[in-house]
């Protein structure tokens, strides 16, 4: 099976970026620049003995998404304890609200949010009591 084992974030703004993943997620990151050959830090994203990936912030090649496009790729969906205080975090350090939240009945509570850079991500509590 081809199980997913890394991921990339495109960023107009890489200091942007880092500072609002690290602020709102908790992520550390590492200077790969030089082995990418252009801006290109690698995110930490949680212990290893926890359940996840790793993956990495690289600088766009290309414009970014327009609002309201569809998307058009992968959205990465983070894993978080409480979901309302994670929102406040996402809105506080630039981020808006892409689709409000909502539940997975029986399982969760979900919703997706654009990030400092235009990108589409979601963040999921596990939840139940979830309805």
């Amino acid at each position: 099976m081809g199980r997913l084992v890394h991921f990339e974030i495109h960023v107009s703004d890489m200091e942007r970026a880092k500072a609002f993943y690290g602020d709102v997620f908790g992520w550390n990151f590492q200077d790969w620049s030089d082995y990418a050959g252009m801006p290109y830090f690698g995110a930490v994203t949680g212990n290893d003995d926890e359940l996840g990936i790793n993956g990495a912030l690289m600088q766009r090649q290309s414009a970014p998404p327009e609002t309201n496009q569809a998307l058009n790729g992968f959205a990465c969906t983070m894993g978080v304890e409480n979901y309302d205080s994670t929102e406040a975090k996402i809105i506080e350090n630039g981020g808006t609200v892409s689709m409000p939240k909502y539940a997975l009945p029986g399982m969760a509570w979900q919703g997706y949010y654009l990030d400092t850079e235009g990108n589409i991500f979601g963040i999921h509590q596990p939840d139940v009591n979830a309805k």
